[in-house]
Protein backbone atom coordinates (compact mmCIF):
# COMPACT_ATOMS: atom_id res chain seq x y z
CA UNK A 1 0.00 0.00 0.00
CA UNK A 2 2.75 2.48 1.10
CA UNK A 3 4.69 1.71 -2.15
CA UNK A 4 1.11 2.28 -4.22
CA UNK A 5 0.94 5.45 -2.51
CA UNK A 6 4.59 6.33 -3.35
CA UNK A 7 4.19 5.95 -7.11
CA UNK A 8 0.27 7.86 -6.93
CA UNK A 9 2.66 10.55 -5.57
CA UNK A 10 5.73 10.61 -7.91
CA UNK A 11 3.39 11.11 -10.70
CA UNK A 12 1.23 13.96 -9.72
CA UNK A 13 4.54 15.68 -9.03
CA UNK A 14 5.62 14.48 -12.23
CA UNK A 15 2.55 15.59 -13.64
CA UNK A 16 2.69 19.32 -11.92
CA UNK A 17 6.19 20.41 -13.24
CA UNK A 18 5.12 19.21 -17.20
CA UNK A 19 2.36 20.98 -16.66
CA UNK A 20 4.29 24.08 -15.29
CA UNK A 21 6.79 23.93 -18.12
CA UNK A 22 7.45 27.32 -19.18
CA UNK A 23 5.67 28.84 -16.58
CA UNK A 24 7.11 27.05 -13.22
CA UNK A 25 7.04 30.74 -11.20
CA UNK A 26 3.72 31.89 -9.53
CA UNK A 27 4.47 35.52 -10.17
CA UNK A 28 2.41 37.49 -12.64
CA UNK A 29 4.76 38.04 -15.67
CA UNK A 30 7.52 35.84 -14.98
CA UNK A 31 8.04 32.41 -16.88
CA UNK A 32 11.07 30.49 -17.37
CA UNK A 33 11.44 31.99 -20.76
CA UNK A 34 10.18 36.06 -20.46
CA UNK A 35 9.63 39.03 -17.96
CA UNK A 36 6.62 41.28 -18.98
CA UNK A 37 6.65 44.87 -18.84
CA UNK A 38 3.71 46.94 -19.26
CA UNK A 39 4.39 50.83 -20.69
CA UNK A 40 2.08 53.41 -21.13
CA UNK A 41 3.35 56.46 -22.54
CA UNK A 42 1.91 59.05 -25.92
CA UNK A 43 2.83 57.04 -29.49
CA UNK A 44 0.70 59.19 -31.03
CA UNK A 45 -1.14 63.28 -31.02
CA UNK A 46 1.29 66.12 -29.90
CA UNK A 47 3.53 64.59 -27.69
CA UNK A 48 4.03 61.50 -29.65
CA UNK A 49 8.19 61.45 -29.70
CA UNK A 50 8.35 61.87 -26.03
CA UNK A 51 6.77 57.76 -26.04
CA UNK A 52 8.40 57.18 -29.09
CA UNK A 53 12.06 58.07 -28.38
CA UNK A 54 12.16 56.91 -24.64
CA UNK A 55 10.60 53.41 -25.97
CA UNK A 56 13.19 53.50 -28.70
CA UNK A 57 16.82 53.44 -26.43
CA UNK A 58 14.44 51.02 -23.97
CA UNK A 59 14.16 48.57 -26.54
CA UNK A 60 17.77 48.58 -27.87
CA UNK A 61 19.11 47.91 -25.27
CA UNK A 62 16.52 45.08 -23.55
CA UNK A 63 17.28 43.85 -27.26
CA UNK A 64 20.96 43.76 -27.09
CA UNK A 65 20.09 41.63 -23.15
CA UNK A 66 17.81 38.77 -25.18
CA UNK A 67 20.66 38.50 -28.40
CA UNK A 68 23.11 37.81 -25.32
CA UNK A 69 20.32 35.66 -23.68
CA UNK A 70 18.57 37.67 -21.91
CA UNK A 71 18.56 37.85 -17.49
CA UNK A 72 18.65 34.50 -16.47
CA UNK A 73 17.29 32.79 -19.47
CA UNK A 74 14.54 35.12 -19.85
CA UNK A 75 13.66 37.64 -22.66
CA UNK A 76 12.69 41.11 -21.55
CA UNK A 77 9.73 42.14 -23.08
CA UNK A 78 7.73 44.94 -23.32
CA UNK A 79 3.63 45.66 -24.15
CA UNK A 80 3.32 49.12 -25.50
CA UNK A 81 0.00 51.20 -24.94
CA UNK A 82 -1.27 54.13 -26.43
CA UNK A 83 -2.61 56.64 -24.00
CA UNK A 84 -1.77 59.93 -25.83
CA UNK A 85 -0.88 61.91 -23.09
CA UNK A 86 -3.92 61.88 -21.80
CA UNK A 87 -4.69 60.88 -17.84
CA UNK A 88 -8.13 58.73 -18.40
CA UNK A 89 -6.60 56.85 -20.93
CA UNK A 90 -3.01 56.13 -18.80
CA UNK A 91 -5.29 54.95 -15.84
CA UNK A 92 -7.77 52.80 -18.04
CA UNK A 93 -4.37 50.95 -20.01
CA UNK A 94 -3.21 50.25 -16.65
CA UNK A 95 -5.46 48.35 -15.52
CA UNK A 96 -5.61 46.84 -18.47
CA UNK A 97 -2.09 45.95 -18.33
CA UNK A 98 -1.84 44.47 -15.01
CA UNK A 99 -5.26 42.86 -15.27
CA UNK A 100 -5.44 41.55 -18.75
CA UNK A 101 -2.23 41.55 -19.86
CA UNK A 102 -0.17 40.38 -16.73
CA UNK A 103 2.59 42.44 -16.92
CA UNK A 104 5.40 41.99 -14.04
CA UNK A 105 6.30 45.65 -13.50
CA UNK A 106 5.31 48.86 -15.45
CA UNK A 107 8.19 50.48 -17.29
CA UNK A 108 9.19 54.60 -18.88
CA UNK A 109 5.35 56.24 -18.21
CA UNK A 110 6.26 59.39 -20.18
CA UNK A 111 4.56 62.17 -18.03
CA UNK A 112 3.28 63.74 -14.86
CA UNK A 113 -0.74 63.36 -15.74
CA UNK A 114 -0.36 60.26 -16.87
CA UNK A 115 1.74 58.60 -14.34
CA UNK A 116 -0.46 60.24 -11.35
CA UNK A 117 -3.74 58.67 -13.02
CA UNK A 118 -1.70 55.30 -12.76
CA UNK A 119 -0.41 55.65 -9.55
CA UNK A 120 -3.36 54.58 -7.62
CA UNK A 121 -3.96 51.81 -9.92
CA UNK A 122 -0.46 49.90 -9.39
CA UNK A 123 -0.39 50.96 -5.88
CA UNK A 124 -2.88 49.04 -5.06
CA UNK A 125 -1.95 45.85 -7.48
CA UNK A 126 1.69 46.49 -6.05
CA UNK A 127 3.49 46.46 -9.22
CA UNK A 128 6.49 48.21 -9.50
CA UNK A 129 6.64 51.44 -11.59
CA UNK A 130 9.92 52.03 -12.77
CA UNK A 131 11.62 55.04 -14.70
CA UNK A 132 8.92 57.24 -15.37
CA UNK A 133 9.60 60.23 -17.83
CA UNK A 134 8.60 62.75 -15.11
CA UNK A 135 11.07 64.70 -12.18
CA UNK A 136 7.27 65.67 -10.55
CA UNK A 137 6.74 65.37 -6.58
CA UNK A 138 3.67 63.81 -6.34
CA UNK A 139 5.90 60.66 -7.72
CA UNK A 140 8.26 61.21 -5.26
CA UNK A 141 6.41 62.88 -1.77
CA UNK A 142 4.77 60.75 0.53
CA UNK A 143 6.99 58.09 -0.74
CA UNK A 144 5.99 55.20 -2.66
CA UNK A 145 8.03 51.42 -2.53
CA UNK A 146 6.63 50.60 -5.70
CA UNK A 147 8.00 53.87 -7.38
CA UNK A 148 11.69 53.69 -8.73
CA UNK A 149 12.91 57.15 -10.44
CA UNK A 150 16.39 57.42 -12.60
CA UNK A 151 16.22 61.28 -13.33
CA UNK A 152 16.43 64.44 -11.17
CA UNK A 153 13.08 65.64 -9.70
CA UNK A 154 11.71 69.30 -11.34
CA UNK A 155 13.02 71.03 -8.27
CA UNK A 156 16.26 70.00 -8.96
CA UNK A 157 15.91 70.90 -12.62
CA UNK A 158 13.93 74.53 -12.00
CA UNK A 159 16.37 75.19 -9.04
CA UNK A 160 19.35 74.93 -11.31
CA UNK A 161 17.56 77.58 -14.19
CA UNK A 162 16.66 79.91 -11.57
CA UNK A 163 20.42 79.95 -9.62
CA UNK A 164 21.66 80.42 -13.50
CA UNK A 165 19.70 83.31 -14.10
CA UNK A 166 19.68 85.21 -11.21
CA UNK A 167 23.87 84.59 -11.19
CA UNK A 168 24.22 85.74 -14.71
CA UNK A 169 22.11 88.93 -13.25
CA UNK A 170 18.62 87.83 -15.19
CA UNK A 171 15.48 88.46 -12.20
CA UNK A 172 12.96 89.73 -14.31
CA UNK A 173 11.43 86.19 -15.18
CA UNK A 174 8.07 84.82 -16.20
CA UNK A 175 6.69 81.35 -16.61
CA UNK A 176 4.87 79.79 -19.30
CA UNK A 177 3.34 76.43 -18.21
CA UNK A 178 0.98 73.51 -19.11
CA UNK A 179 -1.91 73.49 -16.93
CA UNK A 180 -2.25 70.33 -15.35
CA UNK A 181 -0.33 68.17 -12.58
CA UNK A 182 3.09 68.59 -14.52
CA UNK A 183 3.28 72.59 -15.20
CA UNK A 184 2.31 72.96 -11.97
CA UNK A 185 4.56 70.97 -10.40
CA UNK A 186 7.30 72.76 -12.59
CA UNK A 187 5.81 75.78 -11.15
CA UNK A 188 5.67 74.81 -8.04
CA UNK A 189 9.78 74.51 -8.17
CA UNK A 190 10.78 77.94 -10.06
CA UNK A 191 8.41 79.82 -7.32
CA UNK A 192 10.51 77.28 -4.47
CA UNK A 193 13.71 78.47 -6.05
CA UNK A 194 12.88 82.15 -7.03
CA UNK A 195 11.55 82.66 -3.02
CA UNK A 196 15.35 81.15 -2.40
CA UNK A 197 17.35 83.46 -4.20
CA UNK A 198 14.68 86.37 -3.30
CA UNK A 199 13.47 87.29 -6.02
CA UNK A 200 9.40 87.14 -7.37
CA UNK A 201 8.18 86.13 -10.71
CA UNK A 202 7.06 89.04 -13.03
CA UNK A 203 3.98 87.38 -14.69
CA UNK A 204 2.54 83.59 -15.05
CA UNK A 205 0.50 82.40 -17.91
CA UNK A 206 -0.84 78.94 -18.64
CA UNK A 207 -1.62 76.82 -21.67
CA UNK A 208 -3.71 73.36 -21.97
CA UNK A 209 -2.39 69.87 -22.47
CA UNK A 210 -2.16 68.76 -25.85
CA UNK A 211 -2.84 72.00 -27.20
CA UNK A 212 -0.89 75.25 -29.32
CA UNK A 213 -3.76 77.76 -28.49
CA UNK A 214 -0.96 80.09 -26.87
CA UNK A 215 -1.91 83.53 -27.56
CA UNK A 216 -3.51 83.84 -24.44
CA UNK A 217 -0.47 83.43 -22.90
CA UNK A 218 1.03 85.70 -24.79
CA UNK A 219 -1.13 88.68 -24.64
CA UNK A 220 -0.20 87.88 -20.51
CA UNK A 221 3.07 87.76 -20.64
CA UNK A 222 4.26 90.22 -23.74
CA UNK A 223 3.84 93.74 -21.96
CA UNK A 224 5.53 92.71 -18.66
CA UNK A 225 8.85 92.24 -20.98
CA UNK A 226 10.59 89.71 -18.95
CA UNK A 227 14.33 88.97 -19.84
CA UNK A 228 13.69 85.21 -19.72
CA UNK A 229 10.78 83.21 -19.93
CA UNK A 230 10.91 79.64 -17.96
CA UNK A 231 8.83 77.18 -19.95
CA UNK A 232 6.99 74.20 -18.28
CA UNK A 233 5.03 72.45 -21.16
CA UNK A 234 5.91 69.72 -24.17
CA UNK A 235 7.73 70.25 -27.29
CA UNK A 236 4.55 71.68 -29.38
CA UNK A 237 3.32 74.03 -26.88
CA UNK A 238 6.45 75.13 -26.06
CA UNK A 239 7.54 75.59 -30.04
CA UNK A 240 4.38 77.32 -30.90
CA UNK A 241 5.21 79.68 -27.99
CA UNK A 242 8.64 80.71 -28.67
CA UNK A 243 7.46 81.31 -32.66
CA UNK A 244 4.28 83.10 -31.66
CA UNK A 245 6.51 85.66 -29.04
CA UNK A 246 9.33 86.15 -31.51
CA UNK A 247 6.54 87.34 -34.09
CA UNK A 248 5.07 89.54 -31.12
CA UNK A 249 8.37 90.92 -31.28
CA UNK A 250 9.57 89.72 -28.01
CA UNK A 251 13.37 88.61 -28.32
CA UNK A 252 14.23 87.63 -24.36
CA UNK A 253 15.87 84.20 -23.47
CA UNK A 254 13.45 80.99 -23.11
CA UNK A 255 14.45 77.74 -21.02
CA UNK A 256 12.78 74.93 -20.56
CA UNK A 257 12.74 71.71 -18.31
CA UNK A 258 13.89 68.38 -19.56
CA UNK A 259 10.32 66.85 -20.48
CA UNK A 260 9.91 69.57 -23.51
CA UNK A 261 11.30 67.14 -25.59
CA UNK A 262 14.54 68.53 -26.49
CA UNK A 263 15.15 67.15 -29.88
CA UNK A 264 11.43 67.23 -30.90
CA UNK A 265 11.49 70.93 -29.84
CA UNK A 266 14.78 71.88 -31.86
CA UNK A 267 13.07 70.19 -34.79
CA UNK A 268 9.65 72.18 -34.40
CA UNK A 269 11.29 75.31 -34.19
CA UNK A 270 13.67 74.71 -36.74
CA UNK A 271 15.79 78.17 -37.48
CA UNK A 272 13.92 79.86 -34.71
CA UNK A 273 15.30 77.08 -32.39
CA UNK A 274 19.17 79.05 -31.66
CA UNK A 275 19.64 80.24 -28.50
CA UNK A 276 16.79 77.97 -26.75
CA UNK A 277 17.97 77.01 -23.30
CA UNK A 278 17.09 73.28 -22.23
CA UNK A 279 17.96 72.12 -18.78
CA UNK A 280 18.99 68.03 -18.99
CA UNK A 281 18.66 65.04 -16.64
CA UNK A 282 20.77 62.61 -18.45
CA UNK A 283 24.21 62.66 -20.04
CA UNK A 284 25.23 64.53 -23.33
CA UNK A 285 24.38 62.23 -26.25
CA UNK A 286 27.30 63.13 -28.41
CA UNK A 287 29.56 62.63 -25.92
CA UNK A 288 31.28 59.39 -26.01
CA UNK A 289 33.66 60.03 -23.74
CA UNK A 290 31.08 58.89 -20.86
CA UNK A 291 31.04 54.81 -20.49
CA UNK A 292 27.40 54.87 -21.02
CA UNK A 293 27.05 57.27 -23.65
CA UNK A 294 29.55 55.53 -25.66
CA UNK A 295 27.42 52.37 -24.88
CA UNK A 296 24.69 53.96 -25.88
CA UNK A 297 25.69 55.18 -29.11
CA UNK A 298 27.47 51.53 -30.22
CA UNK A 299 23.96 49.51 -29.30
CA UNK A 300 21.49 52.46 -31.22
CA UNK A 301 23.93 52.18 -34.32
CA UNK A 302 23.64 48.21 -34.16
CA UNK A 303 19.81 48.32 -33.96
CA UNK A 304 20.01 50.83 -36.70
CA UNK A 305 19.00 53.83 -34.71
CA UNK A 306 20.86 56.83 -36.05
CA UNK A 307 19.06 59.63 -34.78
CA UNK A 308 20.25 60.58 -30.75
CA UNK A 309 18.47 62.82 -28.12
CA UNK A 310 18.39 63.20 -24.83
CA UNK A 311 14.98 61.06 -24.14
CA UNK A 312 16.23 57.77 -26.29
CA UNK A 313 19.45 58.03 -24.05
CA UNK A 314 16.80 58.29 -21.16
CA UNK A 315 14.92 55.12 -22.35
CA UNK A 316 18.60 52.99 -22.53
CA UNK A 317 19.28 54.31 -19.31
CA UNK A 318 16.46 52.99 -17.41
CA UNK A 319 16.70 49.49 -19.33
CA UNK A 320 20.22 49.27 -18.03
CA UNK A 321 19.66 50.00 -14.54
CA UNK A 322 16.10 47.49 -14.71
CA UNK A 323 18.15 44.84 -15.63
CA UNK A 324 20.92 45.47 -13.35
CA UNK A 325 17.75 44.78 -10.80
CA UNK A 326 16.78 41.98 -12.48
CA UNK A 327 19.96 40.30 -12.11
CA UNK A 328 20.65 41.11 -8.38
CA UNK A 329 17.10 39.94 -8.00
CA UNK A 330 18.15 36.33 -8.68
CA UNK A 331 16.63 33.31 -10.68
CA UNK A 332 13.43 33.25 -8.53
CA UNK A 333 12.31 36.28 -9.86
CA UNK A 334 9.50 38.34 -7.49
CA UNK A 335 8.25 41.94 -7.51
CA UNK A 336 9.32 42.05 -4.06
CA UNK A 337 12.62 40.54 -4.18
CA UNK A 338 13.22 42.99 -7.42
CA UNK A 339 12.51 46.46 -5.33
CA UNK A 340 14.74 44.82 -2.92
CA UNK A 341 17.37 44.26 -5.98
CA UNK A 342 16.65 47.88 -7.10
CA UNK A 343 17.05 49.36 -3.36
CA UNK A 344 21.27 48.04 -3.18
CA UNK A 345 22.05 49.87 -6.70
CA UNK A 346 23.90 52.57 -5.59
CA UNK A 347 27.45 54.45 -6.49
CA UNK A 348 29.32 52.17 -4.15
CA UNK A 349 28.83 49.06 -5.62
CA UNK A 350 26.98 50.05 -9.18
CA UNK A 351 29.08 51.85 -12.35
CA UNK A 352 26.33 52.53 -14.66
CA UNK A 353 29.34 54.42 -16.70
CA UNK A 354 29.55 57.87 -15.82
CA UNK A 355 26.71 58.41 -14.69
CA UNK A 356 25.43 57.91 -11.03
CA UNK A 357 21.95 56.06 -9.98
CA UNK A 358 21.43 55.92 -5.92
CA UNK A 359 18.82 54.17 -4.76
CA UNK A 360 18.15 53.08 -1.23
CA UNK A 361 14.78 51.35 1.47
CA UNK A 362 13.00 55.26 1.69
CA UNK A 363 14.43 56.74 -1.03
CA UNK A 364 14.11 55.84 -4.93
CA UNK A 365 15.00 59.05 -6.32
CA UNK A 366 18.05 57.93 -8.17
CA UNK A 367 19.75 60.60 -9.28
CA UNK A 368 20.14 64.69 -9.11
CA UNK A 369 22.01 65.50 -12.11
CA UNK A 370 21.52 68.70 -13.70
CA UNK A 371 23.17 69.56 -16.65
CA UNK A 372 22.87 72.90 -19.47
CA UNK A 373 22.38 72.99 -23.16
CA UNK A 374 21.52 75.58 -25.75
CA UNK A 375 20.00 74.47 -29.16
CA UNK A 376 22.17 76.20 -31.84
CA UNK A 377 22.99 76.34 -35.68
CA UNK A 378 20.94 73.17 -37.79
CA UNK A 379 18.87 72.20 -34.64
CA UNK A 380 22.41 70.71 -32.59
CA UNK A 381 22.90 71.61 -29.48
CA UNK A 382 25.83 72.91 -27.26
CA UNK A 383 26.51 71.53 -24.09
Amino acid sequence: MKKLLWSVMQLLLAACVLTGAGSAFAETGVTDQRILLGQSAAFSGPAAQLGIQMHAGAKAYFDQINAQGGVFGRRIEIIQADDRYEAELAAANTKKLIEESGVFALFGYVGTPTSNAALPVFTQANVPFFAPFTGAQSLREPFNRAVFSIRASYYDETAHLVERLVSTGIKNIAVFYQNDAYGKSGLAGVERAAKKMHISLVEIATVERNSTDVQAAVDKILPKRPDAIIQISAYASCAAYIKAMRRAGYFGQFYNVSFVGSQALADALGPQGQGVVISQVMPFPWHSATPVVAEYQKVMKKADIRTLNFSSLEGFMAAKVFTEGLRRAGRDLTREKLIKALETINTGNYDAGGFDINFKPGDHGGSKFVDMTVIVKDGKFLN
